[in-house]
């Protein structure tokens, strides 16, 4: 035994530091550690961990379990610490018994407290937990935000549109296109989305604009074809004033975690004058290169997101995971899931109504140009397009258009069989689709705002949110996995910021430069 003849030190000398480690959480080892490392001369004494206990049991600081604590032991603290601190959830109400009163206790014997003396205290900080400081959604699957985003489209000729359910953060496609503004082809994106899934969420929410009212039309005829009590009833959102704010926030993440290195990339071409998105040619050959190696780059990024665990953030407060794990497994996070599962028929019937298959708009290139395009490819090796030699394969093809033989006729006759290409992609064209008609909105809304200020903007019992039955069920699941009981805003982590139409800093940094 290396230590058997030396001196143990007195309990008084290492008061002082057991205190001290003791209420930053450490546990037995991590004290003995740093007395060891910065408080003891190992020359002349020695302290093993059972000594230690000895000292430290002695000194009156037991863990949790050896103080016991019942619900009718921590009542009276409880009450005197409530009087202080009324807005404490269960986080911030442990660590006050701890620092405050050295009362040790668990989060269970805590939990079952405010079942029995804060019933209403417990529901009021659980819906704190949906609440942002503006509007709130009630669980994943709720709602599904989605917008388009143009800074790319007039200087590159690249249209990007994504759609996010902002409750779990997860991003259902971020894609990349040479138009972002017709309905029909938002259309395609959201019902390629709940066909692969097979299910869909309750409402639909985008900003105002004839871009989005196929979603909003297709949306809502899936809904009511699978439930004829919603006929009558719109199931989109509409929001207002600049209020879509998670996809604004995800085009910021974007452009500083994305954009920059690929923005200079594209820029090479423009500065160096081989490409104008306003020459039909260039912009054909462009698009072809170009489009489909970009959308493998946003796809890879969203992997990324979705699979990666967002950092703490303390102005944020929903469940702290990595979203795709939230997404697939929510009762594990003790999250409410309103999905829909979806009936492929309806999705068909929507699709042959608004947005069928041969449309131009769904066309890469015409598809004669395509086949002039690819088999140039395959002349020049079929190089594989990357970061490195995407512009080295844009100009070769293009060099061979323009030593087109005469056989094919294209430089004569491509204004007039591939210019409507062009004018798809401005805003003015749009393939018009009309909102169905004599529909109500939803309950709810920016028009029903609660006393704290904030408004919901999901589809739970038509626009009301959730009732008793809900809020049983999610406490069922909270007490299963032993959450936090609640707090104020703060105490928990994630997505207030996407919840919020108050701007930060932070959060909008670079997002009108994009």
């Amino acid at each position: 035994m290396p230590n058997q003849h030396k001196q143990v030190p007195s309990a008084e000398y290492l008061h002082e530091y057991i205190d001290k480690y003791w209420n930053m959480g450490k546990n037995d080892l991590e004290i003995l550690e740093l007395l060891k490392k910065h408080h003891i001369d190992l020359n002349k004494y020695g302290l093993e961990i059972a000594t230690f206990r000895k000292i430290r049991d002695g000194l009156g600081y037991r863990r949790t379990r050896k103080q016991g604590h019942t619900v009718d032991s921590i009542h009276a603290a409880v009450v005197k610490l409530r009087a202080m601190y009324p807005k404490a959830g269960g986080r911030e109400m442990v660590n006050l018994l701890k620092f405050e009163e050295k009362i040790h206790v668990s989060r269970p014997v805590l939990m079952e407290y405010f079942h029995i003396h804060e019933p209403m205290q417990v529901r009021e900080r659980r819906r704190g937990h949906f609440r942002r400081k503006r509007f709130w959604a009630a669980g994943s699957n709720d709602l599904w935000a989605m917008d388009q985003h143009d800074k790319w489209k007039y200087k590159f000729g690249l249209a990007l549109h994504t759609g996010i359910d902002p409750f779990i953060g997860v991003i259902h496609w971020m894609k990349v296109w040479w138009n972002n503004s017709n309905p029909r082809l938002i259309l395609k994106y959201y019902l390629n989305v709940i066909e692969a899934l097979g299910f869909m969420p309750l409402v639909m929410q985008s900003d105002p604009g004839n871009e989005n009212t196929a979603v909003a039309n297709g949306h809502t005829l899936i809904r009511q074809y699978q439930d004829p009590d919603l006929r009558g009833q719109l199931q989109h959102r509409w929001m207002r004033e600049k209020k879509n704010i998670t996809p604004e926030i995800a085009w910021s993440q974007l452009r500083r975690r994305f954009t920059p290195g690929f923005e200079n990339l594209l820029d090479i071409g423009l500065l160096e004058g081989w490409y104008d998105p306003k020459i039909l040619l260039e912009a054909l050959v462009f698009r072809w290169v170009f489009i489909p190696w970009l959308q493998a780059e946003l796809d890879a990024y969203r992997n990324r997101v979705n699979n990666t665990r967002k950092r703490r953030d303390r102005n944020k407060v929903l469940p702290n995971g990595v979203p795709m794990h939230m997404f697939e497994y929510p009762e594990d996070y003790a999250i409410l899931d309103f999905k829909i599962k979806v009936d492929p028929a309806a999705i068909e019937m929507v699709r042959e109504l608004y947005a069928p298959p041969e449309l131009q708009i769904f066309e890469l290139v015409p598809p004669d140009f395509h086949h002039i395009i690819s088999d140039f490819y395959v002349k020049i090796g079929s190089p594989v397009i990357d970061r490195g030699s995407c512009w080295d394969v844009y100009l070769q093809l293009l060099s061979k258009f323009r030593q087109l033989d005469q056989a094919h006729g294209v430089e004569a006759s491509a204004d007039e069989k591939w210019g409507y290409t062009l004018t798809q992609a401005v805003d003015n064209y749009e393939g018009e689709v009309e909102l169905l008609a004599g529909l109500q909105e939803l309950r709810g809304g920016e028009g029903v705002i609660g006393q704290d200020g904030s408004y919901y903007m999901g589809g739970v019992n038509g626009g009301d949110g959730l009732d008793d039955i809900h809020y049983n069920r999610l406490n069922s699941m909270i007490d299963n996995i032993e959450p936090d009981v609640g707090g104020p805003a703060g105490d928990d982590e994630e997505l207030f910021a996407w919840f919020s139409d108050e701007e930060s800093p932070e959060d909008f940094e670079n997002a009108d430069q994009w």
